[in-house]
């Protein structure tokens, strides 16, 4: 990644309602010296935004940029080392930027949870990118980064020990409390009807190795979707239902599991569930928001039913108030056997809405990661995933932001 530019970071749709977040993140936590520069298509609006986030952002550069223009994306790429950018749906906005900072040797981090873009811009930049040095990293919030994050460090820990590879690995969420995003619903819409328009499109998204560098290598340990409906886990001794986000975070951590050579074991199998607890009500409530995400997922599939469920849900750039996001948390819970028969458990927790507070977290520290911890960083370039582009780096990082990685080994 070239050092010779103007600008440390350059947050893309700072002027988007996430992207006001990630900037107030970093005029507050960045530290002193860091070169921050706000991109977007409004140098009016810019400016209101930097004049806004205090003394620390009032010297910031503003750079007019428009993701329609591949110029315009070029010239941006090249001004800072790192772009962290909040502009989706990116299947519809992201491409142009992903080839330009894979062109430029540019770090790259985004939100994205959309499965054909990441697929394509595997497909279009991955060895781009890795001649040039650039590490291009998707989903830098919520979902993917305590996925991924979480499934690392258990690897790190059974190493440690050396207790052989991961298997039967799940990851559970115990508790949740936030806001839905506008921007989340435009692109998982944009997705789906993508999807319903193309068989091919729609095999590629039920793949569960769908994000993998080389699917033909991959092993076949037979059906490896989601969870659809209200399951009782033996094993772990909870009900537990589906997980919204598993689709798209599964397919990250099984690419991460490819990118270091199947490092996590060849018979790691993953999934991610919903966590009911055992009590007599668990079934129950289990079944009531299984059938409340289908609901939602059928009502949004389908153009008749959503304009009706747009009158009551956010819309790209909307989001909650800020005593609402200031409320909000979640905690997962990841559980691992090894091939050796050892047991561990990675917790995963931080407060503030997932979606906007705690993401805003996850991509302000992605972006100081990719430009300031070069040392600390694995030696690898292409379209990366968190853990294979900023692994252990990262989770010190957010460590020291507030939020809880920790794993040991377990009982069972």
């Amino acid at each position: 990644m070239s050092a010779d530019r103007d600008l440390d970071i350059a947050v893309f749709g700072a002027t988007g309602f996430v992207g006001r977040l990630v900037a107030g993140y970093l005029a507050g936590h960045a530290p002193d010296g860091v070169r921050i520069g706000l991109a977007g298509r409004s140098a009016q609006r810019l400016a209101e935004l930097a004049a806004g986030l205090g003394p620390a952002a009032s010297a910031w550069p503003l750079l007019v940029a428009d993701s329609t223009d591949p110029e315009s994306m070029a010239t941006l790429a090249r001004s800072a080392r790192v772009v962290a950018t909040t502009v989706g749906p990116y299947r519809r906005h992201g491409l142009a930027l992903v080839e330009a900072c894979a062109r430029a040797g540019t770090g790259y981090a985004d939100l994205s949870g959309e499965v054909l873009f990441i697929r394509e811009s595997i497909d279009r930049c991955h060895d781009l990118a890795a001649s040039t040095g650039a590490r291009i990293v998707h989903c830098c919030g919520f979902d993917s980064v305590p996925s991924d994050l979480g499934v690392l460090l258990l690897h790190h820990a059974a190493r440690a020990d050396d207790a052989g590879d991961l298997q039967d690995t799940t990851l559970i969420v115990t508790a949740l409390k936030g806001g839905v995003s506008g921007g989340t619903l435009a692109s998982g819409m944009g997705q789906w009807d993508e999807v319903r328009a193309s068989a091919g499109r729609r095999r590629l998204t039920q793949d569960p190795y769908a994000l993998s560098p080389d699917r033909r290598a991959e092993p076949d340990l037979g059906d490896e979707r989601e969870l659809e409906w209200v399951s009782y886990d033996r094993d772990l001794g909870i009900w537990a239902g589906p997980f919204l986000m598993a689709g798209l975070n599964s397919r990250v951590v099984r690419r991460s599991n490819a990118l270091l050579g199947w490092a996590y074991g060849r018979e790691f199998r993953y999934r991610e569930v919903t966590g009911f607890g055992a009590s007599p009500a668990a079934p129950v409530q289990a079944a009531v928001v299984s059938a409340a995400l289908k609901a939602l997922a059928g009502g949004l599939a389908f153009r008749p039913s959503r304009a009706l469920l747009g009158q009551f849900l956010p819309g790209p750039g909307e989001g909650p108030s800020a005593k609402t996001r200031a409320a909000g948390f979640f905690r997962m819970e990841i559980h691992a056997r090894t091939s050796d028969g050892a047991a561990y458990l990675s917790k995963i927790e931080a407060r503030g809405d997932p979606g906007y507070a705690a993401t805003a977290v996850m991509l302000g520290e992605s972006a100081l990661c990719l430009a300031l911890d070069q040392d600390r960083l694995p030696a690898r370039a292409g379209v990366l995933t968190p853990a294979t582009a900023m692994g252990a780096a990262l989770a010190d990082r957010l460590r020291s932001a507030g939020q809880t990685l920790t794993t040991r080994r377990i009982a069972r």
